[in-house]
């Protein structure tokens, strides 16, 4: 049987409980913020704590995934001049331009050779059917290479067939002078370069398909309607106006 002094303390013990109990009940409303106690799972961010709102879960992301790539924009074209070639031309009236196809306009575009000793190649058959809408200048390598007429340097220009070229612009804005097999062009030549009759532009070679030791200048002359398409002009025999030249 339980003494009386074993009871009081129990009782007194319970008493104590039950009063707490009742205390937390009226206590814990005022103390927790609107919308309960959070308890959050995951790592820890300072960010939620201050709105109270959870913190988001990342999405894992597998090892192997890659993000899409943008298109890739295509590298710039080797076919078309820079805007500021064909700008450099005077804004002259095209009436007012001699024609560069008139016999007697063009030099003889390497140092040192004479009119007598041009061949007219223009008509020559080349391989795979082609013709050769040319004329072949035969000098030393290294010979200066001239602008045979006044113009702009409209395109400088690396190819399996012309090795070393550039392309000349008349100030008709229609004529195209083509200067192939380049051993090099000379010092200061670019793109939009103004040249005079005579100007310096590169030197004989045997670059391209010219065949090793076979030196010489291939020389073209066209026409076109877009200086742009420089490379899909009409043909025209250089031959007469570089022997019109002299004559």
């Amino acid at each position: 049987m339980l003494s009386r002094r074993s009871v009081a303390p129990f009782l007194s013990g319970a008493g104590t409980m039950l009063l707490l109990v009742i205390v937390l009940m009226w206590a814990l409303p005022r103390w927790l913020p609107a919308g309960g106690l959070v308890i959050r799972v995951g790592p820890y961010s300072a960010a939620a704590d201050r709105s109270g709102a959870p913190a988001a879960v990342p999405v894992p992301v597998p090892a192997d995934a890659v993000a899409p790539r943008a298109a890739e924009v295509p590298p710039s074209s080797t076919i078309g001049p820079p805007p500021a070639a064909v700008a450099a031309q005077p804004d002259v009236p095209l009436a007012t331009v001699p024609s560069a196809l008139a016999p007697g306009r063009l030099m003889v575009p390497v140092q040192g050779v004479g009119a007598s000793r041009l061949v007219d190649t223009y008509n020559q058959a080349r391989g795979q059917g082609r013709v050769h809408d040319a004329i072949d200048i035969m000098a030393p390598r290294g010979t200066p290479v001239m602008a045979a007429a006044d113009g702009v340097v409209l395109k400088l220009f690396q190819s399996a067939r012309g090795g070393i070229t550039l392309y000349e612009l008349a100030p008709d804005r229609r004529t195209i002078y083509y200067y192939a097999h380049l051993d090099r062009y000379a010092a200061g030549i670019g793109e939009g370069r103004a040249l005079r009759r005579g100007d310096v532009i590169g030197y004989v070679g045997d670059t391209g398909n010219s065949g090793t030791g076979n030196y010489h200048l291939h020389f073209e002359v066209s026409t076109t309607t877009d200086p742009k398409r420089y490379w899909a002009g009409t043909p025209q025999n250089p031959y007469p106006l570089l022997v019109g030249a002299e004559r």
